[in-house]
């Protein structure tokens, strides 16, 4: 968005990018140095890296402090891995043997994998799980 706000359509691609201080050619902005070949120098291609004026330095600096900005964490579950999970904990608890051979294992995961997806949902969800362990104690005192 920066780049297209400072944009000029009366002027070419490369004029526009070294407007803004940006390159058009990765090659000619970062030159890889040439190595010697069998003792003998490598001969220059003959360019010269001239001087060029960024008469819209804002355009960079702007794109540095998004680029600098800590990035958002969005982890999220499937709706379908928690009530999977939910289920799980719910029918079989802790006995992770017994829900590897029930009819909602689509998946067949093993034993070692349902752990590990239960520990999943308590580490992204821990006040939803605490809640749905609670319930389910509580449900448990209702019935006796």
């Amino acid at each position: 968005s920066h780049i297209r706000h400072a944009w000029d359509p009366t002027k070419s691609v490369a004029q526009n990018l070294a407007e803004m201080g940006l390159a058009d050619d990765p090659n000619k902005a970062v030159p890889v140095p040439k190595k010697k070949l069998l003792g003998m120098e490598a001969e220059s291609d003959g360019r010269k890296q001239g001087k060029k004026i960024v008469r819209k330095p804002y355009v960079v600096n702007e794109m540095e402090y998004e680029a600098s900005l800590p990035e958002k964490k969005s982890n999220t579950l499937s709706r379908d891995l928690i009530d999977y999970v939910r289920y799980m904990i719910q029918n079989h608890g802790e006995n992770y043997k017994a829900s590897t051979g029930y009819e909602k294992n689509y998946y067949q995961d093993t034993p070692k994998q349902i752990k590990r997806k239960i520990n999943v949902y308590k580490n992204f969800y821990p006040e939803e799980y605490k809640d749905f362990i609670a319930s389910l104690k509580q449900e448990k005192m209702d019935v006796q």
